[in-house]
């Protein structure tokens, strides 16, 4: 399938098969592709603008923020160590620091800046190995893990900073989604280039199953996602009412889901072995 980048350049990209059955990668990947992420509207690294769809967006960011928390909150122990892995503008490290001992990796300088800005008692790094190595209880990606070009030397690199039976949780959307479908090429989470890979549910069983490392233990859906990445795929079909569309394809993909738990994007729970 060819997709262009409707973000930002309009170019044209490829999704091509890889070695993992669900797999897909972007093709070709950029050598600059740090250019692709340079825009003011790049929503994971702007800070606060006051615009009536920011304050919606943030107002819709904290349900998910608390849904993201309450996934720790049940699994360890209050004051465990956590590292937000491509914590963005640290929203989510900001919101459990008072909870856990927490750490946000982010290397692109704005949003890092940003983060240590709003943060009080998370430690916000640009060098991961500046972590103890099996010193985490949990290592978090909320739609970071299909940004990263070299995921197997990242997932040793994960498997030996977390302690014994530590948890990887990975959220990725998902392409065999009702609403990736119903959208096709205009599904706003291929966002290529900035995704380089693409996991069908299948295709994320796969990975962590052929690798004797981790255990998947859990399977859980983001329910809201449905909704934000069906109002930008309507919108850059130019329609009308896209919102009114959105709504009622983000609702469409949800309930489809609750049959076949294909949600729009998916959270990975993970153990380390």
């Amino acid at each position: 399938m060819k997709i262009k980048d409707h973000f930002l350049t309009q170019e044209e990209f490829e999704l091509v098969k890889t070695e993992t059955k669900g797999v897909f990668k972007t093709s070709p990947i950029p050598v600059n592709i740090s250019r692709y992420y340079e825009s003011e509207n790049y929503i994971s690294h702007h800070q606060d603008s006051g615009s009536l769809k920011e304050k919606l967006y943030k107002f819709l960011q904290s349900f998910n923020l608390q849904y993201k928390k309450n996934i720790l909150v049940d699994r360890i122990k209050k004051d465990s160590k956590v590292l937000d892995y491509g914590c963005g503008a640290g929203e989510f490290v900001k919101f459990i620091e008072n909870d856990f001992q927490t750490f946000g990796f982010e290397p692109n300088p704005a949003a890092r800046k940003a983060a240590i800005s709003k943060t009080d008692k998370a430690k916000i790094i640009d060098d991961i190995n500046s972590i103890e190595n099996q010193s985490l209880d949990a290592i978090t990606l909320w739609h970071v893990f299909e940004h990263i070009e070299n995921q197997k030397e990242m997932l040793d690199i994960f498997h030996s900073k977390l302690k014994e039976k530590g948890l990887l949780i990975i959220a990725v959307p998902n392409p065999t989604s009702y609403d990736a479908k119903h959208y096709k090429e205009f599904w706003a989470a291929y966002d290529v280039p900035r995704h380089i890979y693409h996991f069908s549910k299948n295709g994320m069983e796969n990975l962590v199953s052929k690798n004797q490392d981790w255990k998947l233990r859990k399977i859980k859906p983001l329910l809201l996602d449905s909704f934000y990445i069906s109002m930008l795929s309507e919108k850059y079909k130019k329609s009308p009412l896209f919102w009114l569309k959105a709504i009622l394809h983000g609702t469409i993909s949800n309930v489809k889901a609750l049959f076949n738990s294909e949600f729009s994007s998916l959270i990975y729970i993970i153990e380390k072995r």
